[in-house]
């Protein structure tokens, strides 16, 4: 895989969201009879312990409290307890945990955190009136919405519609149940719920919250049979049929591309997609290890960021992408994910490991089923590049060492692990697919993902100028063998059943500079300009920044002023994967999530070609 760790550029992105969870500060507010005040606990100079306390000061029992304030611009927020504690700007909302929202007559919580800076709190709200209780909002809560109706019913998902509920000071948004747990939060009367499982039965209500955040009673519950007669994306009957449609989301992107798990179910890729290649765990000394412990599993994520739609606490077991990713399977079931390990930057630590399968396999094995986050993930992926061959580095091992390898995994995980590669596509007559025994690995795994991409770019700076992922060969074609036809072919030729093998997808460009030629076959000054890496651009920005101009060898191109790249669209990813289904390949895999559209416009691709 390309684009690897660019941890240290991203560590000041990360740090921003950590400051955001720290500061409060001042007086304080109140509704329905209801005061909320802030305490300064104590003072350490370079932070500070704060409290509010929420009291009851009416004759009814309050069932929840919703605490806001402001904070001046030098005063953060880092641990917080016994509360939700989300932002927006400079703006702080508090919201009662399951177990602390109820308070009787007289009786009253409080939530603290520590923070820094010397600001107070200012601007304070109490379930949307005066902290100190001066201005009381109404107090009936919402009535029911009306009994939800379904539409729209396919395998993997439906549409629910209901008339809207009243409430005296209007309605907030509404809560949507499906047996009985919360699916979604809307403002409008209507939800669409993804990732379900085929010929399977869901009960579904509704309940409105007003603006002072009381909830109303549920609605009358409406019972969905989903359609089809097998389970989930990748699973025979279900949508896609058997073929899968896997996607790797990388550790690294939650800094700088600011890009998290939720993502991709607001792209509606969740829904498409059948499996996720988490990436990367480092392999050093031999071993499999976390590589970024803060993102995998310590970064608290708040309520708007997370997939569950509720903050991280500092004392719960798992924070971070894994625990993203288990709420994640907790709403989209049909999803398997796989811990993957190496890369092109952490391929090094292989060529150790090769020299005991065994040792190498049963410390994978204590990572991917580390007691905390054992059921996050399904399997274990290798991405070594590349093995008894050159990548960032050079291996020896000779040509038997990735099959040992791969043995030893299957041994130590058993047959209801996935246990899969990722391996070059380099079909070359003497290049790096015959420098290693893919076939004989091939019974120990359950696929392949074949890079079929990163052919050509500007690490060849004066070109000639190439598609980086072509799909056939073509008159001008740089190296013979460096396309995916010839790739698959020799995979097949070695023994790979064609089921095994999936057809890599690049979601982004590779491009040159001082190009004047259109067509491919142009001579270059170096590589064009980047965000993250000159040469390199994710489809997103490609789409509009250079929109294609051609297409070649099942590839699109673009030129524009004196840049030229090469890239797929939803177009040319349609024609891929009819031949994929055409060669009867067992899907289709992409590098990475984060580089597609806000829509997931070719994780759609994908999963429509699939079909």
């Amino acid at each position: 895989m390309r684009f690897r760790h660019r941890v240290a550029a991203a560590m000041t992105t990360l740090l921003l969201p950590l400051a955001g969870l720290v500061g409060l500060a001042s007086p304080a507010q109140a509704a329905a009879s209801a005061t909320a005040t802030y305490t300064k606990v104590s003072d350490w100079g370079s932070g500070f312990e704060g409290r509010w306390t929420v009291r009851n000061t009416g004759t009814t029992t309050l069932t929840s409290w919703t605490v806001e304030w402001d904070y001046p611009s030098g005063t953060t927020v880092g641990s917080f307890w016994d509360a939700d504690l989300t932002r927006s700007g400079q703006h702080w909302t508090a919201r009662n945990k399951s177990w602390n929202g109820t308070l009787a007559p007289g009786a009253s919580v409080s939530f603290g955190f520590n923070g820094s800076g010397s600001g107070a709190p200012g601007n304070c709200r109490l379930n949307g009136a005066s902290c100190d209780g001066s201005t009381q909002p109404g107090d009936r809560a919402p009535s029911a919405p009306g009994t939800p109706t379904a539409s729209n019913v396919t395998n993997s998902s439906v549409t629910l519609s209901w008339t809207a509920a009243t409430d005296d000071r209007g309605i907030k948004n509404y809560d949507v149940l499906r047996n009985g747990s919360t699916v979604g939060t809307v403002t409008g009367t209507t939800f669409t719920n993804s990732g379900l499982t085929a010929d399977t039965a869901y009960s579904y209500t509704v309940r409105a919250r007003d603006t002072a955040d009381q909830v109303g009673p549920a609605s009358g519950a409406v019972s969905v049979r989903t359609t089809g007669g097998g389970g989930g994306p990748g699973d025979p009957g279900g949508p896609g049929g058997d073929k899968i449609n896997l996607g790797y989301f990388t550790e690294w992107s939650v800094y700088g591309r600011n890009y998290h798990v939720n993502n991709l179910i607001t792209s509606g890729s969740a829904s498409q997609i059948t499996h996720i290649n988490y990436a990367f765990g480092n392999v050093r000394n031999g071993e499999c290890v976390v590589d970024d412990t803060y993102a995998a599993y310590e970064r608290a994520y708040t309520a708007a960021e997370s997939v569950s739609g509720v903050a991280d606490t500092w004392d719960q077991p798992l924070r971070g992408n894994f625990n993203q990713l288990r709420q994640l399977k907790a709403e989209y079931p049909h999803i398997k994910v796989l811990y993957s390990f190496g890369g092109w930057t952490y391929s090094g630590g292989f060529t150790e490991a090769a020299r005991n399968p065994a040792a190498f396999a049963d410390s994978c094995r204590e990572v991917v089923e580390d007691p905390r986050w054992a059921d996050v993930f399904d399997g274990i992926d290798i991405d070594w590049e590349y093995p008894n061959s050159c990548g960032l580095t050079c291996d020896a091992s000779g040509p038997a060492a990735f099959r040992n390898l791969s043995q030893a995994l299957r041994a130590e995980f058993g047959p209801d692990y996935l246990v899969t590669a990722a391996i070059t596509g380099d079909g070359s007559t003497g290049g790096k697919i015959d420098a290693a025994d893919y076939g004989g690995a091939a019974q120990y795994l359950d696929w392949y993902n074949v890079m079929t991409y990163d052919y050509f770019g500007a690490f060849a700076p004066t070109g000639p100028t190439a598609p980086h992922s072509p799909l056939t060969s073509y008159n001008g074609l740089p190296t013979q063998g460096f396309t995916s036809e010839a790739a698959i072919n020799k995979l097949r030729a070695q023994g790979v059943p064609s089921s095994k093998l999936l057809l890599g997808i690049g979601f982004y460009g590779r491009g040159w500079t001082g190009v004047t030629q259109s067509a491919p076959g142009g001579s270059a000054t170096g590589a064009a300009p980047g965000t993250y890496e000159a040469g390199i651009e994710d489809y997103k920005v490609l789409r509009n920044s250079c929109p294609v101009t051609g297409t070649v060898a099942g590839t699109a191109y673009a030129h524009c002023g004196n840049q030229w790249w090469s890239y797929d669209t939803p177009a040319t990813i349609t024609t891929k994967m009819n031949w994929a289904n055409q060669q009867g390949l067992g899907g289709a895999f992409f590098w990475e999530f984060s580089g597609d559209t806000a829509n997931g416009e070719l994780v759609r691709a994908i999963g429509n070609g699939l079909n």
